[in-house]
């Protein structure tokens, strides 16, 4: 049985990337199957830190955009939006080019909160780092909840 409320589209998910961040860091969706969804970013000059490694916030910024849009194919769009509330990353090891791949599995899905379980890969598969996200699910015509 699937998690998703909406099939993802990867077509018109990647088409939501113009004029976000998403264009800027070079973040894709590539993959989903019914209990995962998989996104990668560039790993060069754009999300690099000072000493040329993979910059910690680009990968908060990749876990973010992905365990959010995983949320948003979970929920009723026409009743419901996302924000989200944490977000924490452990950067497990250091990535200097190529691609950095994400796989966002739920942890809970519940009618106000979803948890996510995100997880960073480099190219060789190597785990680089690991992610949790909580957004809150808001009925349209709400306030999103004060950070």
């Amino acid at each position: 049985m699937s998690l998703w409320t909406t099939t993802p589209d990867l077509a018109y998910l990647n088409s939501q990337r113009k004029n976000t961040i998403c264009d800027v860091l070079d973040i894709t969706f590539d993959a989903f199957d019914d209990t995962s969804i998989t996104a990668s970013m560039v790993v060069d000059h754009r999300t690099h830190q000072p000493f040329g490694l993979l910059h910690g916030g680009a990968s908060v910024v990749l876990a973010e955009t992905l365990g959010s849009m995983a949320s948003y194919l979970c929920i009723d769009q026409q009743k419901f939006y996302c924000v989200g509330l944490e977000v924490n990353a452990n950067h497990l090891r250091g990535v200097r080019s190529g691609r950095v791949s994400a796989v966002a599995r739920a942890v809970h899905i519940g009618r106000t909160t979803h948890v996510w379980d995100i997880r960073l890969t480099d190219e060789n598969g190597k785990l680089n780092c690991i992610s949790r996200l909580t957004i809150a699910v808001v009925a349209l015509g709400d306030t999103p909840p004060v950070r």
